[in-house]
């Protein structure tokens, strides 16, 4: 799997950690309310005898969320093609996880598998619905699912209905086949971005009613400027039109926080009338300002989105 489609899902996940309380309640058919406090775990066990990669892995991964009854999670992401493999890395990691918490007690070893997920940021014939555990032991065979989560299957109304705003950097997947055409098509193009200026309106809403907060909103306008940079690569007006709407709003994003904590109006203005003139450098409206280089950088990025 491309680093970057993993790195985003783990930052999202360890970083905005309350958005994967919709994802599990959708995979699992769990009722959480989005208040339970979510813990991660490193596996010991696992990090004695793993190299760094996998380190990291597992223990951005594995966590447990505290409802009624504390339950534990695994979830991977992938965007490969579905092969045998992925099902005995999973195994892997969780007979890993399990063995890591096991408790012995009376010369009797117990241990409690996750609940595990995969989360198919495309989806191909051969990616199924759900995969499968079995295992034979002398005591008797052990079988359970793995559910599947499919990312393209999910349509923008699906996922704000549902909040599975975790999804959002990922939703370009859903247009990846439409590349082409885009890339060639003024109108199609435009309508994609119509599309992302939606994405990026209703996430200003939900952090006005106090549903997310301008960190997750942030964190989520980052990645999916990321993603796309990555999956539409070979796309120029993609990567450019989408692209750059991700990070002008990232900009602005950026700058309007800063307001928020403690830019006066006046100064704003002054920078602003500063910056519009072009007489000045960065650093001497900084000085004349007395805000910081960073913040009038910000301040000119906003004005050019």
């Amino acid at each position: 799997m491309a680093n970057i489609y993993d790195g985003a899902f783990r930052t999202i996940l360890n970083d905005c950690r309350k958005l994967i309380i919709p994802v599990i309640n959708e995979i699992f058919g769990e009722t959480y309310t989005g208040d339970e406090e979510i813990r991660f775990f490193p596996n010991e066990h696992f990090l004695d005898q793993q190299d760094e990669a996998d380190k990291e892995r597992i223990t951005d991964t594995n966590f447990t969320v505290f409802g009624k009854i504390p339950k534990k999670y695994h979830v991977e992401c992938e965007s490969s093609l579905p092969d045998g493999k992925i099902m005995v890395r999973l195994f892997e990691y969780d007979a890993q996880i399990a063995l890591d918490e096991g408790e012995v007690t009376e010369e009797t070893l117990t241990v409690t598998f996750p609940n595990t997920a995969v989360l198919y940021l495309r989806t191909y014939k051969k990616t199924p619905n759900k995969m499968k555990y079995v295992i034979a032991t002398p005591g008797g065979t052990v079988q359970y699912d793995v559910p599947v989560m499919k990312v393209q299957t999910y349509t923008l109304e699906d996922i704000f209905e549902k909040g599975l705003l975790m999804l959002i950097p990922f939703y370009i997947f859903s247009h990846e086949k439409s590349f082409p055409e885009y890339n060639s098509n003024e109108q199609k193009l435009a309508e994609l971005k119509a599309e992302y200026r939606i994405i990026l309106e209703r996430l200003d809403e939900l952090e006005q009613q106090g549903v997310i907060g301008a960190f997750d909103k942030r964190t989520i306008i980052d990645l999916s400027g990321d993603v796309i940079k990555e999956i539409a690569q070979k796309y120029e007006n993609v990567q450019k039109g989408v692209g750059d709407m991700m990070r002008g709003a990232l900009i602005e994003t950026s700058a309007r926080t800063i307001l928020n904590q403690g830019i006066s109006q006046n100064q704003r203005e002054t920078a602003l009338r500063m910056l519009k003139r072009g007489k000045m450098t960065i650093e001497e409206i900084a000085e004349d300002t007395g805000l910081s280089v960073s913040e009038v950088e910000l301040l000119a990025g906003l004005q050019t989105v």
